[in-house]
């Protein structure tokens, strides 16, 4: 039987006449990696932090953990939040920042807190006002982390971290997920999402628009091919399976070519006509 972790009813928010969630419903199962997808300004964080309890809904009903720990206070200490710009006080040293965030839980986590410092190559020594952005979110992921939550919420967690880090971020959230975890994963990185998520919510101006598997999602998306040939650079869409593309290159005696996602907004798009229908 399934445990739902995450449960939003009929979201809504508004800040004074502006509407910043229109209509938000979704449930997160225990042990998955669900992603939130959006671009900037969707919705996504607003959702966040109404669950969170940052700010207050409008209208909706939300229950973490499917109601066991009664209080929003307590179900905060089984959750680890990392929002998508963190602020630390900036004159105070990683590795006291660190400390500082495990005593708020009232928890030992220095050993764990050192495992993650050292997966990450986390610059301890350096005062937060010295760090660049990813160095910054490298702290975030600890603080976050270190305490082995039972929840954890990322907003645009991977924003500034190089492809090594990024791949040992997701390796920690894999393996948390496997021993038992829960991630609401928000990003507006659609290779992050498709990568690694189990299931994801589109989200598009305040209101979801689709929620399914990766695979479904994702199955009829085209692909931006870029072609150099002869010194000259050709570039198309292509929709198909991976051995048609092989052919077409190979018909084309492509000397080079390039494979990409399309622009997140084309399949906000796709899903957008669809729901219009």
């Amino acid at each position: 039987m399934t445990e739902t972790v995450i449960d939003i009813q009929h979201l809504k928010k508004y800040y004074g006449k502006h509407m910043g969630v229109q209509d938000v419903s979704l449930s997160v199962e225990k042990g998955e990696i669900f992603g939130f997808l959006g671009s900037n300004g969707a919705g996504k964080s607003t959702t966040i932090r109404c669950l969170l309890g940052l700010i207050q809904a409008s209208e909706g009903r939300m229950t973490l953990f499917g109601g066991k720990y009664r209080t929003l206070v307590k179900n905060l200490k089984h959750i680890g939040y990392m929002p998508s710009e963190a602020m630390f006080y900036p004159n105070m040293k990683v590795k006291d920042v660190i400390v500082f965030a495990a005593k708020s839980r009232k928890k030992d986590c220095s050993q764990e807190a050192d495992r993650l410092c050292r997966l990450l190559e986390v610059p301890l020594e350096k005062k937060i006002e010295d760090l660049s952005l990813g160095n910054r979110k490298k702290v975030g992921i600890v603080c976050a982390l270190q305490h082995q939550p039972e929840l954890l919420i990322l907003d645009e967690p991977t924003s500034g971290l190089d492809p090594l880090m990024q791949e040992r971020f997701f390796s920690l959230v894999k393996e948390a997920c496997a021993a038992g975890s829960t991630c609401f994963l928000s990003s507006h990185v659609l290779s992050d999402i498709k990568n690694y998520c189990d299931r994801a919510a589109i989200i598009k101006d305040g209101k979801i628009l689709k929620i399914d598997t990766i695979e479904n999602l994702t199955h009829s998306q085209s692909k931006r091919v870029t072609v150099w040939k002869d010194n000259k650079q050709e570039s198309f869409t292509f929709t198909g399976s991976s051995s048609d593309l092989l052919a077409r290159l190979t018909d084309m005696q492509a000397d080079d070519f390039l494979v990409e996602e399309p622009p997140l907004e084309d399949l906000f798009l796709q899903y957008y006509e669809e729901a219009a229908k």
